[in-house]
C-alpha cells in the first residue's frame, strides 16, 4: 500500500499541516494530488513561486523554487527562484510569458503569509487563486488555480519590519517541507500518467 493512500480522504480545502509535523510532506503531497488534474488532460501543472530574496520572510517562494529547480519534476514546471524571482515589480509580466508558454496550464500559486502567532510555522493548500502583496497592503494581480502558502510570521503590526525580521532557519524548514511534498506528488502523477498510457496501449485494436 502507497504511504500516500488515504493520508485525507476528502478533498476539502483548505488543509493545513505543520510544516514540522510527523509525515508533513507526505502529507502535503497526498493533498495536493488530490486536487491536481488527470494526467489525461494533458494540462501542464505550472508552479508560481513568488516572494523576493532581498526579505527574509518573503523568501519563502524563491527558496521553495531553487529547492524544486535541483529535481526532475516530469510533468510539473517551476518559475521562480532566487536567482530569478517573482515578485510585484514583474508579476504581470511573468504570469504573461508563462501564460503564453504553457497553454491551458493548471497554476499552483506558492507565497509566504502572515498569520496568528498559533499558525506560524502552518502550511496551507486552498482554493482559488494566491493573492501576493495582501499582506502589505498591496494589489497584485491573484495567481493560481489553487494555492500553498506558508505563514512564516504574525500579522497585525508592521507587516513590512516583520517579514524583514523573520528567521531564515523557520523559512528554509518550511521551504524544504513544501518542496519535499511538490516532488512527491510529482512521483505520484508521473506514475499516474504511465499507468493511463500503458492502458491506452492495451486498449488499442491489434
Amino acid at each position: 500500500m502507497s504511504i500516500y493512500t488515504n493520508i485525507f480522504d476528502k478533498n476539502e480545502l483548505p488543509i493545513r499541516i505543520a510544516h514540522n509535523e510527523q509525515l508533513a510532506s507526505y502529507k502535503l503531497a497526498d493533498a495536493l494530488y488530490k486536487q491536481l488534474p488527470p494526467a489525461s488532460s494533458g494540462q501542464p501543472i505550472v508552479f508560481i513561486c513568488i516572494g523576493t530574496d532581498r526579505s527574509t520572510g518573503d523568501s519563502l517562494g524563491p527558496l521553495v523554487g531553487t529547492l524544486l529547480a535541483e529535481k526532475k519534476l516530469g510533468s510539473f514546471f517551476v518559475y521562480g527562484t532566487l536567482n530569478d524571482p517573482i515578485h510585484a515589480l514583474n508579476l504581470e509580466e511573468k504570469i504573461s510569458e508563462i501564460k503564453d508558454n504553457h497553454a491551458n496550464a493548471f497554476i499552483i500559486g506558492i507565497d509566504a503569509c502572515l498569520g496568528r502567532m498559533k499558525s506560524v510555522g502552518v502550511v496551507q493548500i486552498g482554493d482559488g487563486p494566491v493573492k501576493p502583496g495582501s499582506g502589505v497592503k498591496k494589489e497584485l494581480p491573484p495567481v493560481g488555480e489553487i494555492h500553498i502558502t506558508g505563514i512564516v510570521n504574525i500579522s497585525g503590526f508592521m507587516e513590512f519590519l516583520v517579514l524583514q525580521n523573520t528567521r531564515l532557519s523557520l523559512v528554509l524548514d518550511m521551504a524544504k517541507t513544501i518542496s519535499k511534498g511538490i516532488y512527491q506528488s510529482s512521483l505520484r502523477y508521473r506514475y499516474s500518467e504511465s499507468q493511463e498510457e500503458y492502458t491506452s496501449l492495451q486498449e488499442r485494436p491489434i
